[in-house]
């Protein structure tokens, strides 16, 4: 998984704007690495995260997806 697709994941799993995620994760490495993309998504202004918990078996990202305005 790479961030354009969790982006994506999130817009599809949004309603309105509000979006709640909860993605499998094969180790605790993989978890750490989806943690971080949605991080970097924040940073990037694309989705503000409420929850991000990181489990052996999950992660489960809750947030917002922000729209930029034309």
């Amino acid at each position: 998984m790479d961030k354009n697709q969790l982006l994506k994941e999130c817009n599809q799993a949004s309603r309105g704007n509000f979006f709640s995620l909860e993605i499998p994760a094969n180790s605790i490495a993989d978890g750490e690495d989806i943690e971080q993309m949605a991080r970097q998504l924040e940073k990037e202004g694309k989705i503000k995260i409420r929850d991000c918990v990181h489990n052996d078996t999950f992660v489960y990202v809750h947030g917002i997806v922000k729209y930029a305005s034309n």
